[in-house]
């Protein structure tokens, strides 16, 4: 019968590719990793990983077919845990959530602390990276993303819609010639992605809004392009959840140059249904929802769920 412990050190490798990085990550030595599976190899007389210096430790056929089951197991073990040991009726254990950047910083941090507030047993790590978040690695519980994933045991549903706009700082509009139509953009130099880096198709909206522009600063981070039009230099396509909290920002055309896009929340399928993640998931939907207008941008302020049930179906905390 398979050791569940073992099972447990080859999830860690196979999603680090590392053995140092799962000793770290499972608090043990990395000579009891490497035993670890040398053994388990032995138990199942086949070749889970295919090793080298330079890619690490790369999951064979044999491997991958195994971590479909192991994930498997991992999921069945949590919630055994949380529904056997009360875990789910005290609402407490760990979570973390991958999103990108921009909300991640700007929307879902203030959100989290507000949930964490509410559930004060549950601890959140908030990943806002300028990528995809990869669930199958396990980098994150739960992912916040604009593109909806295409395969994949995972439960998805779309979060939000939410607005870019044109900013620029009064300072520069005051500078310049006025803005009346798109027209008049043509003497003007912009802030935008290095397009070259980009991690979605869905980011190319100043190439494809104006194909022409005159991009004199690029950066692959959002928060940057917005630091960066802050001075006054160049105007910058950006979502209205980070520009309309700013009052040193005006938009640009707004009636004009408006960008609809959409974020969509996934977890593994057997995550979501774990307690904490439904109580979580929820809250995120109800409290997103709220904000609809900052994410359009027809409101620049954060609001937040009232005081008393934060789930509809669950009593205050």
């Amino acid at each position: 019968m398979l050791d569940w412990d073992s099972l447990r050190y080859f999830l860690a490798v196979a999603r680090t590719q590392r053995v140092s990085a799962a000793a770290r990550q499972l608090g043990v030595e990395h000579t009891t990793v490497s035993r670890r599976i040398r053994l388990l190899e032995a138990e199942l007389d086949s070749l889970l990983f295919e090793k080298s210096r330079s890619t690490g430790f790369i999951l064979t056929g044999e491997g991958q077919r195994l971590f479909v089951h192991a994930e498997q197991m991992e999921n069945a073990v949590a919630a055994a845990r949380e529904n056997l040991s009360g875990i789910g009726q005290a609402l407490s254990g760990h979570l973390r959530i991958g999103a990108t950047e921009g909300f991640g910083s700007y929307v879902l941090t203030p959100l989290a602390a507000d949930f964490q507030r509410r559930y004060p047993h549950i601890t959140l790590d908030i990943l806002p990276v300028p990528r995809f978040v990869s669930l199958s690695k396990r980098e994150a519980d739960l992912a916040i993303t604009i593109e909806r994933p295409q395969r994949g045991p995972y439960v998805c549903s779309k979060l939000c819609d939410y607005t870019l706009m044109l900013y620029g700082t009064p300072g520069y509009l005051a500078r310049h010639a006025p803005i009346r139509e798109r027209a008049d953009l043509a003497g003007h130099s912009f802030i935008g992605y290095v397009e070259e880096l980009v991690f979605s198709q869905r980011l190319r909206y100043l190439e494809d809004l104006l194909p022409d522009s005159r991009v004199v600063l690029r950066s692959t981070s959002v928060i940057a392009q917005y630091h960066a039009v802050l001075q006054g230099r160049s105007l910058a396509i950006l979502p209205c959840f980070i520009a309309a909290q700013d009052p040193r920002l005006q938009p640009v055309l707004p009636e004009e140059i408006a960008i609809a896009r959409s974020f969509w929340m996934y977890c593994h399928e057997d995550l979501r249904r774990l307690k904490r993640v439904a109580v979580l998931w929820d809250f995120l939907r109800r409290s997103v929802s709220r904000n609809a207008p900052l994410l359009a941008g027809t409101h620049g302020r954060m609001q937040y769920l009232p005081e008393g049930r934060a789930r509809e179906d669950e009593p205050a905390p």
